[in-house]
């Protein structure tokens, strides 16, 4: 579904919003090199104390396991990310190892943001399709990256 079609709902608070489990589909695709993939897994999002790492408000853990099939490759693949609300609903995303990644605030349905990676840039669309989906549009490009990724979250709880 393009930007013009999106659905959107609007929500009081984003890291309450993404607390819980959800399923995981990202589609991708690498310009460069032609290559689609596809990764299939589980995110958890959960609550976790103040003080373990980056920031100083309320936090939860994102762990995101599963399966990429890019290409000929298939194997495992996992991510781990570092939430922190901010400021009222605001939430700032974290990598594990401390550094920062985007901010995010899903209060209008929707929420663009950028990564600058080196010389590579990530733009980031995050849009609330319901209560229970949530969907990234992902928009890579520089001298290292060129590729775009959507995923799709479906809550299970």
């Amino acid at each position: 579904m393009s930007e013009t079609e999106s659905k959107t709902v609007k929500i009081a608070d984003t890291l309450s919003f993404l607390l819980g489990q959800w399923t995981l589909e990202r589609f991708l695709t690498d310009h460069r090199s032609g290559t689609d993939g596809r990764f299939e897994g589980r995110v958890s999002i959960a609550g976790a104390p103040s003080g373990q790492s980056a920031g100083s408000g309320p936090r939860a853990h994102y762990e995101e396991v599963g399966t990429l099939r890019f290409g000929r490759h298939v194997g495992p693949a996992s991510r781990r990310l570092e939430l922190v609300r901010l400021e009222s609903t605001v939430v700032m995303l974290y990598f594990h190892d401390g550094n920062p990644f985007v901010d995010l605030d899903l209060r209008s349905g929707r929420w663009r943001s950028t990564h600058p990676c080196g010389e590579d840039n990530y733009e980031i669309l995050t849009v609330v399709r319901s209560p229970r989906e949530l969907e990234e549009q992902w928009r890579v490009r520089g001298p290292n990256e060129d590729y775009d990724a959507v995923a799709i979250l479906r809550r299970l709880d």
